[in-house]
């Protein structure tokens, strides 16, 4: 699977997911596109098919040809529609299913993602095998490529090319800028997808892209980690977290996790956000703490409006700091749509920060009804089980990784003996909010 990706809105990434698969069907190779953007789906309106089916119809099942129509221009491609909002739909798992299906049939499949940066792109370009990038000669539009480059290294999703949409050919110095290949320019048309020049670009890149290989399954590297402190986990992770990620911690109340949090502030300058201990229990709590920690800016979320609160001091985080959240709980209890926009704006303030979050989430008998939206939008959740082996031995911790994004093929289990900041750089200074 392709991701078309472009974080600039009005780049042209439906235009170029649409034609490179007519491009596709056109040269013989069964293609589908997919319209990934929950907001703004618009890929049906372009391609002139109907709203329904949408991907929120496909199962496991069927196959993806079920829910997918033909364009009306070419045989052998077909358009999927997003899901309505009235639809609960799993894109992760859903693109799963393509992904299995598309092997099995030796089909082409594009994945119109939605512009920005946020959850909802990483969910898309985590589930593709590889991106192709797509800007105008607009500086604006090339800045919002760089962004969208920084977030598919971090994923380590391969990058194709980069394809200049509205150009008779790419600026002088894109490929230098950017570091990656030129596919290909698209010519603006007054018919961007049937159009004579149109058609044949599109064509030129389908062709660029037949003959690229690339993995579904990028292999694991240390670049840009961010240690978390815990060293056998960052030795399971091959060097830590990438930079720009959200972890999700979740254990028992009981369980005593907060000594992991402590651990992580000794890697580099923290902000710890309290939404239920004072400033000064946590900081007394990490000085008696057994584990090597650092010297976070610790702040107690207080007021009636606790996660504005929040806002205004994850804004001012300067670059490379963690941002600890302990416990989540609390700032889950809004209404739903406000605390998705909360969460997409720490998601974006990690990439644009090169930070890492970690939402402390502890399991109880009810959970608030967004935990599951605090676990989608994480791009790696760690659960940490507690046992106790019997009343002459010490409790035991393991950690197991229910979800990572950043490699999708890391299912593990490790033991916490103990030395949780053995390999880590102690960092002293707080982080500077002001």
């Amino acid at each position: 699977m392709i991701a078309i990706a472009g974080a600039k809105g009005g780049c042209g990434k439906t235009t170029v997911a649409l034609g490179l698969t007519e491009a596709f069907a056109r040269d013989g190779t069964a293609a589908i596109a997919i319209d990934a953007d929950r907001q703004l789906p618009n890929l049906h309106v372009m391609a002139g098919t109907d709203r329904t089916p949408t991907l929120g119809s496909l199962d496991e099942d069927n196959a993806i040809n079920s829910v997918a129509q033909e364009s009306p221009r070419v045989s052998n491609a077909g358009i999927v529609s997003a899901p309505k909002p009235s639809e609960t739909v799993d894109f992760r798992t859903a693109f799963d299913w393509v992904e299995t299906n598309a092997t099995e049939t030796d089909l082409e499949v594009l994945i119109d993602c939605p512009s920005g940066a946020g959850p909802d792109v990483v969910e898309a370009l985590s589930a593709a095998s590889a991106v192709v990038i797509v800007t105008t000669d607009a500086e604006r539009s090339i800045a919002a490529a760089e962004t969208t480059l920084d977030i598919a290294q971090r994923l380590e999703t391969p990058v194709l090319g980069v394809v200049c949409n509205r150009c008779e050919s790419p600026p002088a110095d894109l490929e230098g800028r950017l570091g990656i290949d030129i596919l290909g320019a698209v010519p603006d048309d007054p018919d961007p997808i049937t159009g004579d020049g149109p058609q044949a670009g599109f064509d030129e890149i389908a062709t660029a892209l037949c003959g690229l290989e690339y993995g579904t399954s990028p292999p694991r590297t240390g670049h840009d980690r961010l240690a978390t402190g815990i060293g056998v986990l960052d030795r399971t992770l091959g060097g830590g977290i990438p930079a720009g990620s959200v972890v999700a911690l979740t254990a028992d109340v009981a369980s005593q996790t907060e000594h992991l949090l402590y651990a992580m502030t000794a890697t580099r300058g923290s902000l710890y956000l309290s939404t239920e201990r004072s400033a000064s229990n946590v900081e007394r709590a990490i000085d008696r703490s057994t584990v090597q920690a650092g010297k976070p800016t610790i702040r107690r979320l207080d007021g009636e409006d606790p996660l504005e609160h929040a806002l205004e001091m994850i804004e001012k985080l300067p670059d490379g700091a963690n941002l600890i959240v302990d416990p989540i709980d609390r700032l889950e209890t809004v209404d739903r749509e406000r605390y998705l926009d909360f969460l997409n704006t720490v998601s974006d303030r990690m990439v644009e920060t090169d930070g890492m979050t970690v939402f402390h989430c502890p399991v109880a008998a009810s959970e608030s009804a967004n935990r599951r939206s605090t676990k989608h939008v994480a791009d790696a959740v760690f659960d940490v089980h507690t046992t106790t082996p019997g009343p002459d031995v010490g409790v035991n911790q393991y950690l197991s990784v229910s979800k990572c994004r950043f490699d999708s093929s890391l299912v593990d289990t490790v033991e916490l003996d103990g030395e949780l900041a053995t390999e880590t750089t102690h960092e002293d200074r707080p982080v500077i909010l002001e």
